[in-house]
């Protein structure tokens, strides 16, 4: 979404074997070339909390959650918003933003990566965060597994873009066609815990196909174009702002 929301200061390009891309992961007019598909996950700290009692957007509202959920401040983490705008497309829209608000009790962390150090720490029980992220940490022996909520999750794609006016526009060009290339795309997989972007290259078997996932059909643009408005509501839910 940050990409789209600053789509004017880019030059569109449309990179070599673009048609090797997934439906989905390409800005419609080129202004940004997706990099990796990063899907929305809930995580858990695994010696406090039972794997059955978090298997939705629907669970993180439960007493014993509540004041104890790691989320990272959407005005400053764009995975956090991508998150915000996947929690109202799993909910029906955006009323179900006040439940959410209550489960936090204003509870937001500075950063993307505090929300997984509180959970893996004990300080938080449950967070919302990126499948990289959590696989990352997981990886790494920290006390934390991750869950695709059962009520929707969304699946977005990261990315670079060529500033317009560029004074190496050409090499430019051929770095964002670096980026989705079959050897870098691979690697995004077998390094980086990421899922490609290219409908070529098969998907890491350790991980759910995203066929069997419940994706909400999130609109990039739209949530670009929503941003400021969304964070707005959410900012005046918290209290941040006068009515």
């Amino acid at each position: 979404e940050s990409l789209e929301s600053y789509r004017d200061c880019f030059t569109p390009y449309i990179c070599r074997e673009s048609d090797r891309i997934r439906e989905g992961f390409q800005s419609q007019c080129g202004y940004w070339t997706p990099f990796s598909a990063l899907p929305v996950v809930l995580i858990y700290n695994t010696k406090l909390v039972r794997a059955e009692s978090v298997t939705s957007w629907g669970d993180l509202e439960n007493p014993a959650f509540r004041g104890n959920i790691a989320f990272a401040d959407p005005q400053i983490s764009g995975s956090s918003y991508t998150a915000l705008v996947t929690r109202i497309l799993a909910g029906g829209g955006e009323d179900c933003l006040a439940g959410f608000r209550s489960a936090l009790e204003g509870r937001q962390s500075d950063s993307s990566g505090a929300v997984l150090t509180a959970v893996a720490d004990g300080s938080a029980l449950v967070g919302i965060t990126l499948e990289e992220t959590a696989l990352q940490h997981i990886a790494a022996g920290e006390d934390i597994a991750l869950v695709y909520p059962s009520d929707g999750t969304s699946c977005v794609p990261d990315g670079s873009a060529l500033v317009k006016g560029a004074p190496h526009g050409d090499n430019a060009r051929l770095f964002l066609d670096f980026t989705v290339s079959t050897d870098v795309q691979s690697m995004v997989g077998q390094r980086f815990c990421r899922r490609t972007v290219r409908a070529d290259i098969p998907a890491d078997p350790s991980l759910p196909p995203l066929s069997t996932l419940n994706m909400v059909s999130y609109d990039v643009e739209w949530a670009s174009q929503n941003r400021d408005r969304l964070l707005s509501e959410w900012s005046f839910l918290l209290g941040e702002v006068p009515s």
